[in-house]
Order: structure tokens, then sequence, then C-alpha cells
């Protein structure tokens, strides 16, 4: 077990980035001509690091499975991106924004990529700006902020309930510029199958035309991959159906070592499960747990009445309800983090007083916000004695104004309308945190290799606050990489193009045909959704919110065996060179199939709960995650060895120089 080398620079937290940016080294911008990156991934951590890296002069080539880079998954994300301009002058501030995402990621995040992260954070909203997106606004003409989980104070700026399609908007803007001027060739439908390594260093990659079928060569100086998290191992998740861990996963086996994979995010806040039908969740924005107020009837007679349909939610009175996040954590309410919500939630469930037919659901309840925003705007026209109507109709138009797309997309999928009855939630998986391990300049443990946003082991720790992927994905695509990457390009400026008839391009492609023809050639019974609804049904059960020493060693096994199954016995229709939308989920689901074992071992391996990750062995008497700093305070990078259940784990020791690390309370 080696202790990893994360470059980062010494001297006082603040400093450290500036410090290292005098530090290394540049690439004439006349040389920059000749260096081609290729960047796999278009959302907006690969979307804002291909424009940015193509306006300083690189030539770049993008990679992604969509139709267009707009299809990224990104688009989906909804309540706003996290900065700390303190534009409400509630007290925030870089240290203090630092200091949220270490505490929300239970202390197991790199202190000086947070404090770069809080740091650069406010540039990102002025690029945003800048690019024309429409963030909301106060009625002084200031872009307005709401507050998100595990915080004080209010420094998510949002539009509406739309921000990650007017980012990924942005981005993508700034792309397009740069495809007209030559600088950026993208490749959409193009799905990477593998990493070409040349002496040691990432010089290209294999990657499949989805629409004929072609298997091509590419070739650059180095290598980005921004494809995003791994949540779809669960199967359902929140996650677009075509997210994946194939990119990740393929580098993992040419030698980066991957980070912390049992780090994922359960969001409380999604649509519940409504049968096996489902291929996907649907996520409602935290940020409606500004205004929403989270409950369960506080008598199992009366949840049972609500599960049979003999009560509606409405007929019970604000006595007969337990306001249960208000209850045990009066400091932050409705507002406590992620992680904290989702067990809640889980564990009064658990307890019988879940909503729904299945019992896994809680009320969401927006009648006290209509309520008090009602009263406040007709105080406002001068109304100071409003009728219980004119309150009403004036809290539902507040509440359209901030939430109204989200509110609408309910509707549509649930069938009720949530401004009359209260929207029913449970936590479903969301984003994840762990990923490819990277030092501080974002290169992976393959020299010319580097990972942004969610692909990579992130600074999120053991859990994101909410509004934080935006910011970091950003970040790192726009104001991170472009100053990194170039201390290991200097060293290229004379290498000239990298040739692809090579034997290690040989070698690579030959692997990837090997694979798609051994798929393809499989006559097998059962289709590939068959194998990947198993594994989620083993990764939920047994991997889910809360874990145990039995249960994941019953994972990594049922795994293993399913894997030699799906091997044995799936069946893909179609033909290697055509559209097969099959074979690319068969390929997609093979890597999850070995990821799925390592996160059980990873799991395994970590004796203690910390954010996302939760033991059931290790928990305090309030049933609250228990850390065991003295013996997990590192962060865990596997190194693959041809079998996902005997990687080797190697530790990079986290420390802690500028907070005090203390349990984590919200309280």
């Amino acid at each position: 077990m080696s202790v990893l080398d994360s470059k980062i620079p010494k001297g006082p937290l603040a400093d450290k980035w500036t410090k290292h940016k005098n530090d290394i080294n540049l690439v004439n911008p006349a040389n920059k001509r000749n260096i081609d990156i290729i960047v796999v991934g278009t959302g907006l951590a690969g979307g804002s690091a291909a424009a940015t890296l193509a306006e300083l002069g690189y030539n770049v080539k993008t990679f992604c499975y969509q139709d267009s880079p707009r299809r990224a998954h990104s688009i989906a994300a909804q309540g706003g991106i996290n900065a700390s301009k303190n534009y409400q002058g509630d007290g925030d501030s870089d240290y203090r924004l630092f200091y949220d995402t270490i505490k929300g990621g239970d202390y197991r995040s790199r202190e000086a990529n947070v404090y770069r992260l809080a740091e650069v954070s406010a540039n990102i909203i002025d690029q945003c700006v800048a690019q024309g997106v429409p963030f909301a606004r106060e009625y002084g003409g200031y872009l307005d902020n709401r507050s998100f989980g595990g915080v004080l104070v209010s420094r998510t700026f949002y539009a509406k309930g739309q921000t990650g399609q007017q980012l990924l908007l942005g981005a993508y803007s700034a792309m397009n510029r740069q495809i007209n001027r030559g600088k950026i060739t993208p490749y959409n439908r193009h799905e990477m199958l593998d990493l070409v390594i040349i002496d040691g260093k990432a010089r290209g990659i294999i990657a499949r035309d989805l629409v004929s079928g072609e298997i091509e060569r590419h070739s650059a100086h180095a290598v980005v991959i921004a494809s995003g998290g791994y949540g779809n191992v669960f199967f359902l998740s929140t996650n677009a159906m075509g997210s994946n861990v194939t990119a990740s996963w393929k580098i993992h086996k040419r030698g980066a070592y991957f980070a912390n994979p049992c780090y994922t995010q359960i969001h409380p806040t999604c649509i519940p499960v409504s049968g096996e039908h489902q291929s996907k969740l649907t996520l409602m924005s935290e940020s409606l747990r500004n205004d929403g107020r989270i409950w369960v009837p506080k008598k199992k007679e009366d949840a049972e009445a609500i599960r049979q349909g003999k009560k509606k939610p409405n007929d019970l009175s604000h006595e007969e309800r337990d306001y249960y996040l208000e209850r045990r954590y009066p400091s932050f309410g409705n507002l406590v983090p992620r992680d904290v919500a989702s067990r809640a939630a889980k564990e009064r469930c658990d307890a019988g007083f879940g909503v729904n037919k299945t019992g896994q659901a809680v009320f969401l309840d927006f009648a006290s916000a209509i309520e008090r925003y009602g009263k406040e705007h007709a105080a406002m026209h001068g109304n100071h004695n409003p009728s219980k109507e004119e309150v009403t109709k004036l809290g539902k138009q507040v509440i359209e104004e901030k939430y109204g797309n989200l509110f609408q997309m309910y509707e549509k999928i649930v069938d009720e309308n949530p401004y009359e009855t209260p929207m029913m939630i449970y936590p479903a998986v969301h984003y994840t945190m762990g990923g490819i391990w990277v030092d501080y300049n974002l290169q992976s443990t393959i020299p010319g290799c580097y990972v942004t946003g969610e692909a990579n082991f992130s600074d999120h720790g053991a859990n994101r606050l909410g509004a934080s992927a935006l910011m970091q994905g950003l970040a790192d695509g726009y104001f991170v990489l472009p100053y990194t990457i170039g201390d290991y390009l200097a060293q290229d400026i004379k290498t000239g193009k990298i040739p692809t008839d090579t034997k290690e391009f040989d070698e690579a492609e030959k692997n990837v045909r090997d694979l798609l023809e051994k798929l393809i050639n499989n006559k097998g019974t059962h289709s590939v959704d068959h194998f990947h609804k198993k594994l989620g049904h083993i990764m939920w059960n047994k991997c889910g919110m809360a874990r145990n020493a039995e249960g994941l060693k019953e994972a990594m096994a049922e795994i293993r065996a399913l894997r030699e199954e799906f091997w044995r016995d799936v069946k893909v229709p179609g033909g290697l060179n055509e559209l097969n939308n099959e074979l690319e989920k068969a390929t997609r689901v093979a890597d999850f199939l070995e990821l799925g074992e390592l996160f059980a071992k990873d799991a395994l391996n970590r004796n203690e709960s910390a954010g996302g990750h939760f033991r059931e062995e290790y928990q305090t008497e309030e049933g609250e995650a228990l850390r065991d700093d003295e013996n997990f305070m590192y962060v865990a990078a596997w190194e693959y060895t041809g079998d996902p259940g005997n990687e080797v784990l190697h530790k990079e020791e986290l420390e802690y120089e500028n907070i005090e690390v203390k349990s984590r309370s919200y309280k």
C-alpha cells in the first residue's frame, strides 16, 4: 500500500493555487497550435475545458455519445451553482464555502483542492454572466441567491429549475465558436472504448462511430476524460440512461487508479419508484427544500390510511404531522445535507410511516410557503387583511415563479397537482463522489491522462453539498485544467503529430474489436437489461443507503457470479458495423459488472461510516454516521490487477492543517 503523491504545493492554504500557477511550466502560444488534445465527454466539465483549451490555441477533438453536446446529462441539473460572492451580505466568504464543503464531505476530501474550488467559484459566475446565462435576479437587478442543504448562507445562483441547461448552453456556445474557428473538431455519436498508451504516456483513444459502427483511431498529446459519474451501476438512478462508467473504467484498466468507488450520493428529493417497469428515476431539485417542508404522519394508523387511500395528506392537521427533519435537526431543518436527509427518510419509512402504496415515500409540502409568500405579497400591495383565497393565489404565483417548471414536471409524471397536495419524494442514487484518482493538476496516475468533473474522485469527499457539482465541473474546465495541463504539455512542443499506425494503436484496436465481436457472437438467451436490472437490485439492496459487512461480502460474490453469467448468456441482437443500441448498452453493462464488485470491496474495506457511505455497524446512538479518523482518514485509490475483486489498495493520507476535524453536526 503506497502513499500517493498529490503534488500539492507547500505554503499557506490561501496562497497554494496562486503559487502553483506561478511555478508550473507554460506553453508558448505559437507552440499550442502544434499540440492536440482529446476531450472525452462534453458536459459542463468537458465542454468548458474544450472551449477554453481551444481558445488558448490548442487543437481539440471532442467525443460524446449523444447527438450533440447539448444532450449531456449536465443539462438535467436543476437547482443551482454555488459561489462565494456574498451578494446577500449574510457572512459568506471563500473560507466559509471551503469549510462547508469540507464538513459536508465528512472530512474526507483534499483540503487544498477544496480551497481552490472556493477561490475560483466567483470567477465562474462572471464567466457565465458574460456568456449570457440568464441567472435569476432580484428586484434591484443583482443576481439572486438561494440556500441549499448543509449551509447557513445563501450562495446558490440559479436560473429557475433549469440551471444546468442554461450553463451547458453557455459552454456549448463557447464550444461552437471554436468549432467555427476550426480549433475544435467534434465527434458526436462516438464512444471511447479504449485508451492508447505509448512509452508510458496517454497518446490517443480508440472510439466507435455509433452510427456506422466503424472503429476509429484518434491520437493526441494528452487525453482528458470528462465523462461523468457511474450512478447507473444501480440501474435505477437520476442519471440519464446513457450515463456510464466506460471511459473511466477503460483508463482504470490501463493503469489509472480508481478512488473511493463506495462514495455514492443518495439524493433525498426524487420521485419514488413506482414499479419494475421503470428504467430511470426523476430528480426533484434540492432547491425545493428551501420552501417545502418534509413530513410523515405522527401515527402509523394515519400513514396506513394514506397508503390505502382512505385519507388524504391534507386531512391531517399540523399537530398530526411529524416534520422530522425540523424536529431532529433544528439548526438546519429541511436544509440538512443530502446524506442526512436521505437516511432520515429511510428511517421513517422503515419504521412504518411511509406514505405511498409501497411505503417508500415521504411528503414535501408547500402549503406553509404558499401562505407565507401570499401574506407577504398582499402586504406589499397594501392589502393587510387579505382573504384566504387571495393569500393562496398570490402565494402560488410566487412559488410558480421560483419552481414552476419543477412543479409542472412533477404533475406530468405523477398526475397530481403539487400546488394543492404535497409532493411525494424518496431518496435515489444521484451523484458519485468516487472516481478516477487525480493529483492537484487533475492528472491521473497515467501521465498525460487528465480527468475532470464528476469523472474524477472530486473535491466532495464522502458527500457532495447541493449545487456544488456544477461548480466543480466548470471550475475544472474553465479555470484549473487549462493551467495545469500546460505543465505537462510543455515537454511536447517538439514531439510533432502522434502517428496512429503503431503497434500500440494496433493492439488497442484489436482489444476493442475482440470485445465487440465476442458480444455480438455470444448466443445467449437474456437481454442486456436483464443483467443490468439484476446488478441494480444487488447494488441497491446491499450497497445502497445502508451497508453491512455480511451484505457486502454477499454482493461481491453475487456480482462476480452475475458477471460470469452475463458473458455466458447475454444476447446482443444486430451487427457490429451498424447502429446497434444493444451493443452500446452491452459494453457499458460489462464495465458496470466489474465496477460493482470493486464498489462493494471498497465499501467492505472502509470500516466506518462517512457521508454517503453508511455502514450499519458504525453509527452513533442517534443513528448518525460514525467516522474512524484514526484509521480511515485517507483516499482509497485502487489499482487494477486483472480482477476487480483483487485490486491493490493505495492510500493518500488526508491532512487538515487549517480546520478542526470534528464530529459533523447539523443540530
